[in-house]
C-alpha cells in the first residue's frame, strides 16, 4: 500500500477541516470536533492523530478526517449563537435549512450547512465502512465516557474501546448529529472527554480518536505504539463507576427555572436517595433514589439540568442483546396496552393507563430507549439504521 497522504492546519482551524490522512482502499473515520463551540479539545486532539498517523512508520488504509463543528461559535468562544448545534439533526430540518434562502440562513444554519457538505463528501469517497465520532467535552469535571444510539453494531464498536459507556443518553435529546449520521448509514458514537478547560481532557480525546481508528482498521494492529499507553489512559480513569449506565430519565430545564446545579458532582457521579441534586424556583430537586447523576449543567448555555441513570449489569447486555438478535421486538405490540403506531411501525404506543403492570426496562432491552410522554401515552422508538446511498 501507498504511504499516507496527510494535511493539517494550524492551533485555530482556519475552515472546517482540521486535518486528514488517506490511504489506500479501507474504512472511513471521520471525527467532529466543537460541534459546540467551546469545546475546543477535540481540535487539538483531532489535530495529534492526524500528526500521528501521518507519520511514515504507519501504513495507513482508508481515511480519517477530522472537521471542526460550529466555527463562528468557537471563535466566538461560545457553545453556539443562535441556538444549539447538536440539535438541530432532523431529515426535516435538515430539508428545512438546505431550502432556506441564503438571506435567511442564520449563524448555526450555514454551519450546518457547511457540515452537511463536508461529511457527505467524505463518505461519497468512502471505499469500506465508514464511522463517525463526535468529540465533546463537559462544564464538568470527571471521567471520559462514550454514548451512542443503541444499535447493535453501535454497541460492539464501541464496547471495544475501554470508556465507561451509557446507554440511552442520545435517544433522550431530538436533534443530536450523530444520530443522524447513523440514519445515513454510519456507525457512530459521541464522546465526553472530561472538563472543558482541562488539558486532560485533550489527552482523553486523543485516546479515544486514536483507538478509534485502529478499531475501524485504519491501522494494523500493534502497528501504532502509542495505542498501548492510551489504553491503559482510558482504562485507569473509570474508577468505580460501572462499566455500562443507562439514562433513567432527562431534567430538562428552561431560563425562567433559575436552575442552579449543586456545586461538586463530575460529570458521571453516584448520589444517594434523597440527596441534594439541585434548586430551582420551586425549590429542591433531590435524587429519587440511589443512582447515578449525569452531565449536570454548570455553565450558562444548556437546557439540560442534568440527566439521571443506574448501572447495568453484564448479564442484561447479553440478555439484550440475545433478545435482539432473535427479533423478538416483533410481538412486543401482543403486551396489554401497546399497539404499533400506524404512522410508522417501527414506533410503538403504551397506553399508560393499561400498561402500568410492567416496566419500561422491557422496551429498553430490545433497544427502544427514545420514551416521549404524549398525554396518558408514550411513544417508543429506537435508533434506526440507514444505509448508505
Amino acid at each position: 500500500m501507498s504511504d499516507p497522504v496527510a494535511s493539517a492546519s494550524s492551533e485555530q482551524p482556519q475552515g472546517r477541516e482540521i486535518g486528514r490522512v488517506v490511504g489506500e482502499g479501507g474504512p472511513t473515520l471521520i471525527a467532529i470536533a466543537a460541534i459546540h463551540g467551546n469545546e475546543q479539545a477535540g481540535i487539538t486532539a483531532a489535530r495529534r492523530v492526524v500528526e500521528r498517523l501521518s507519520r511514515d512508520d504507519v501504513t495507513v488504509r482508508g481515511e480519517l478526517i477530522a472537521f471542526a463543528g460550529n466555527v463562528a461559535a468557537m471563535r466566538a468562544g461560545r457553545r453556539y449563537l443562535a441556538r444549539d448545534l447538536n440539535r438541530v439533526w432532523s431529515e426535516a430540518q435538515v430539508a428545512i435549512v438546505e431550502a432556506r434562502a441564503e438571506a435567511d440562513l442564520d449563524a448555526e444554519d450555514r454551519e450546518q450547512l457547511e457540515i452537511l457538505s463536508a461529511v457527505r463528501a467524505a463518505i461519497a469517497r468512502a471505499t469500506g465502512p465508514v464511522y463517525l465520532v463526535d468529540l465533546h467535552t463537559t462544564s464538568a469535571h470527571g471521567v471520559p465516557f462514550a454514548l451512542f444510539g443503541d444499535t447493535l453494531a453501535q454497541r460492539a464498536f464501541v464496547s471495544a474501546l475501554p470508556l465507561p459507556i451509557i446507554m440511552g443518553l442520545e435517544e433522550q435529546v431530538d436533534g443530536v448529529l450523530s444520530s443522524y449520521w447513523t440514519r445515513q448509514g454510519c456507525i457512530t458514537f459521541g464522546v465526553e472527554g472530561g472538563q472543558h478547560d482541562d488539558p486532560g481532557s485533550i489527552d482523553n480525546l486523543e485516546a479515544v480518536l486514536l483507538l478509534a481508528a485502529g478499531a475501524a482498521g485504519l491501522f494494523a494492529r500493534g502497528a501504532v505504539t502509542e495505542t498501548r499507553a492510551a489504553h491503559a489512559l482510558l482504562e485507569s480513569s473509570r474508577g468505580s463507576l460501572p462499566r455500562v449506565m443507562e439514562v433513567v430519565s432527562r431534567h430538562a430545564i428552561a431560563p425562567e427555572d433559575a436552575f442552579k446545579m449543586e456545586p461538586g458532582f463530575k460529570n458521571l457521579d453516584h448520589a444517594r436517595a434523597e440527596q441534594l441534586l439541585a434548586r430551582d424556583r420551586n425549590g429542591e430537586i433531590r435524587a429519587p433514589r440511589d443512582g447515578l447523576v449525569m452531565l449536570p449543567l454548570y455553565q450558562g448555555q444548556g437546557d439540560d439540568g442534568f440527566f439521571w441513570g443506574r448501572a447495568v449489569s453484564a448479564a442484561r447486555m447479553r440478555a439484550s442483546e440475545a433478545l435482539r438478535n432473535l427479533r423478538l421486538d416483533r410481538f412486543l405490540d401482543l403486551l396489554p396496552g401497546v399497539a404499533r403506531d400506524k404512522a410508522d411501525p417501527s414506533r410503538f404506543i403504551v397506553d399508560l393507563t393499561i400498561a402500568r403492570i410492567y416496566p419500561l426496562g422491557v422496551f429498553h432491552m430490545f433497544g427502544y430507549r427514545r420514551i416521549r410522554n404524549r398525554a396518558n401515552e408514550l411513544t417508543v422508538e429506537r435508533q434506526q439504521e440507514g444505509q448508505r446511498v
